[in-house]
């Protein structure tokens, strides 16, 4: 494997780094350039920052010496805003942006949204829907023949056939309804500088075919797969002896325990069609770099839900870049018949190359062209994503807690990539002298979590072969290093440097892993605090948590000792504001009630809820559409694996969404309707341990609610499922509002 600083630099490094890269012809032609080599095409605006993917893609391929032009939020209704920049001497690179843009345009309740925070001044419709395949379709008029390579998180999460929510159907694969050559997916660094350097050797777009972490076409009578073998998983209940699996930490070191459950799973599924067998018909096992399992085709998953879901199965079973295999799926029949070869997961970034990314000359802003007369970026020039994260800074990628609706797993992997410590200092530093508005205060130290930070397998070899989704459930594996002694002394070193006077921790926290370090929870909470902390139980019911792999709602109350106890200490009065979500899968009308009562008892109102979403590709989405439990293994038998429960229906959503917000009168008929239906009537009434009152307040609107103060109501948080806490009837004196947005980082980002 070569790192991303051994290559040779291409001829046009000679040019040295672009204050911004190029978005029009004038501006490469005052840094001396005739052509670009890269032509970057994304539905955001282009922010040069290393929370914009483009900007990330952009400069890591600048730095190896290639001419690297964007084209942002192009004019989708003609190709002559593609051919903008000229036509790239290597490819076209197209992403959506860092959002689905199905997502960024679409609510939990399939209508439109009205902003756009990757947008300047929050416009909203400024990318068409399902962008990668309109954007590609652009490029290709644009000029003919140029290679396309698409990727981002819309291609990670559409890189197999997968359910489209807001269709409500199996669509194909992105790569072949966007005929792009090659499909990138996860975070793609290694796998665009490599593909860059052998375009620029003149090498064929077949050549590229061994690169980790793509997809792209073949014809099924393909000769150059020649020598791989295939692993028929496209049907489920196979019959026939199965052999005992060997484990596969037998070559570990001895005494380290294994995973517990993690030898079973050896093989895609269970039961599953080995394509070679010994004289005795016993099954063979194939070597895994020159494997290829078959899933189910696009076809047979379009009409069986039960293959769909057992695809999702194989697919997230094989995402350990250390033991996965290639996959394979069929799209089509007869002559025009395609099958997605998908390669094995990109190889993590180590340390020295993720402070490569993070080091490269980013502006750490807006494009020049997006100021307004004065130069500055206010009002209708203001970008919500930009504001949101210009003082904050990534410290790590990927997680391991494997959380069934999110698709950071899908995307990031679960293998932590963490930056050095004083590369993420050199961060603050540049934010504090370079960034016009800082204040002093850091608004955010994580990543998609906040206290992962080079957490790790305590034995590499057993994480090269563990297969299992999650690292933290259903409890905290015993192989899994949970020391927060790093991140402990990177706070302590951020918040002592010259200017800075606060850092805030704005990630979501894994309350979990921090209650296994009681110093890492007195740090937070005496430093980093800024009067409420968000955090994520989701669910207080055992059977929801289950399908969504979180812990049990004890372990947030073990945090809640912790928190209480240390802000006490501190002399602080500070507050926990959790989230939870309603309508996921697995949770019965009975499960929202009993969270709602618990809301009460403890005091919280929810603002705004936060519904489920079924976003491409993502385990919970598998069980949204097929109603079955991939975790627990997929079969036809009645008897065998897990039917869920699943929240369909606009009524049936609704109702889930007003126990969130028992305390809304416009939700009490709902509710008194559906509480008598299940027979907790006495759950109603005007008393303190009632959840909903009798009387209906008048429709002319003038009622509205004796606990909730203006302040509140003023501070709502824009998206998310914010909770603001009171103590049930009586107000809390001196209760303060609960500010804050839930990060956009849970949608998945680049």
């Amino acid at each position: 494997m070569k790192s991303l600083t051994g290559y040779r630099p291409f001829w046009a490094k000679r040019f040295g780094p672009a204050p911004f890269l190029p978005m029009s012809r004038a501006e490469m032609a005052e840094l001396g350039w005739d052509s670009c080599d890269v032509v970057l095409v994304t539905g955001d605006a282009y922010v040069d920052h290393p929370s914009f993917g483009m900007a990330v893609i952009g400069r890591v391929l600048e730095a190896q010496g290639f001419r690297v032009g964007i084209i942002a939020q192009p004019d989708w209704d003609s190709a002559e805003p593609f051919a903008a920049l000229g036509k790239p001497n290597l490819f076209f690179g197209v992403t959506a942006g860092n959002m689905d843009s199905m997502i960024n345009r679409y609510t939990a309740d399939r209508k439109i949204r009205s902003d756009d925070a990757y947008t300047p001044g929050n416009v909203a419709g400024k990318r068409p829907d399902r962008a990668t395949l309109v954007y590609t379709q652009r490029c290709r008029e644009a000029f003919k023949g140029v290679p396309v390579v698409v990727g981002g998180i819309e291609g990670s999460l559409r890189r197999i056939a997968h359910y489209d929510y807001w269709s409500d159907k199996v669509r194909r694969s992105i790569l072949i309804d966007s005929k792009a050559d090659v499909l990138l997916y996860g975070n793609a660094e290694r796998a665009i500088v490599e593909i860059a350097h052998r375009l620029a050797a003149r090498q064929p777009l077949e050549a590229l075919r061994d690169v980790r972490g793509i997809a792209f076409a073949l014809r099924p009578d393909d000769a150059s797969l020649a020598g791989w073998f295939e692993v028929d998983s496209t049907e489920v209940d196979q019959p026939g002896k199965v052999d005992a699996l060997q484990s596969p930490y037998a070559d570990a070191d001895a005494g380290t325990p294994p995973c517990e459950g993690a030898g079973e799973t050896v093989q895609p599924v269970r039961i599953v069609r080995q394509p070679l067998t010994r004289a005795d018909g016993r099954a063979l096992t194939t070597p895994r770099e020159r494997t290829v399992i078959r899933l189910p085709a696009y076809e047979q998953v379009k009409r069986d839900a039960v293959l769909y879901a057992h695809a999702s199965r194989v697919l997230h079973l094989e995402t350990n870049p250390g033991n996965a295999r290639a996959l394979v799926q069929r799209h089509g029949e007869g002559a025009g018949a395609r099958d997605v070869f998908i390669t094995p997961p990109p190889i993590p970034l180590t340390t020295a190359e993720m402070d490569h990314v993070f080091d490269l000359p980013y502006a750490r802003a807006p494009h020049p062209a997006y100021a307004d007369a004065r130069g500055r970026h206010d009002g209708a020039t203001k970008i919500p994503a930009w504001e949101m994260i210009r003082f904050s800074v990534n410290i790590m990628r990927g997680c391991f807690g494997g959380c069934t609706f999110c698709s950071i797993t899908e995307h990031e992997g679960r293998i932590i990539q963490s930056r050095s410590e004083d590369s993420i200092i050199r961060e603050v530093e540049a934010i504090r002298d370079q960034v016009e508005g800082f204040t002093g205060v850091v608004s955010d130290l994580g990543g998609p979590t906040a206290n992962m930070y080079r957490l790790a397998c305590k034995d590499p070899k057993i994480e090269a072969v563990c297969r299992k989704p999650s690292c933290v459930y259903p409890d905290i594996c015993p192989n899994l290093g949970t020391d927060h002694g790093p991140l402990v002394h990177l706070y302590q070193r951020a918040r002592a440097l010259p200017g800075v006077k606060k850092i805030l921790i704005g990630s979501g926290l894994r309350y979990d892993l921090a209650v296994r370090s009681p110093d890492y929870v007195k740090e937070l909470v005496t430093h980093h605090v800024g009067g409420y902390l968000k955090i994520a139980p989701e669910h207080t019911e055992a059977g929801p948590l289950s399908k969504m792999m979180k812990p049990g709602i004890g372990t947030y109350d073990r945090f809640k000792l912790l928190f209480e106890k240390y802000s006490a200490e501190a002399g602080k009065q500070q507050f926990l504001i959790p989230y939870f979500i309603a309508a996921h899968p697995g949770t019965s009308d009975e499960d929202m009630m009993n969270l709602a009562v618990w809301l009460k008892t403890h005091g919280f109102r929810a603002d705004q809820v936060q519904t489920f979403y079924p976003s491409p590709m993502a385990t919970a989405t598998a069980m949204y559409h097929s109603g079955r439990n991939p975790l627990k293994g997929i079969s036809r038998d009645a008897r065998k694996g897990e039917a869920v429960d699943v929240v369909k229906g606009e009524r049936r959503r609704r109702l889930h969404k007003a126990f969130l917000r028992y305390h809304d009168a416009n939700n009490w008929p709902l509710l008194r309707e559906a509480l008598t239906a299940m027979g907790r009537t006495d759950l109603i009434g005007n008393g303190k341990r009632h959840l909903i009152p009798t009387w209906q307040p008048a429709a002319d609107g003038s009622y509205q609610s004796p606990r909730r103060s203006n302040a509140t109501a003023a501070a709502r948080p824009q998206r998310g499922a914010a909770l603001t806490q009171h103590t049930g009837l009586p107000p809390r004196p001196g209760a303060a509002p609960a500010p804050g947005r839930r990060s956009d980082r849970k949608r998945g980002t680049r």
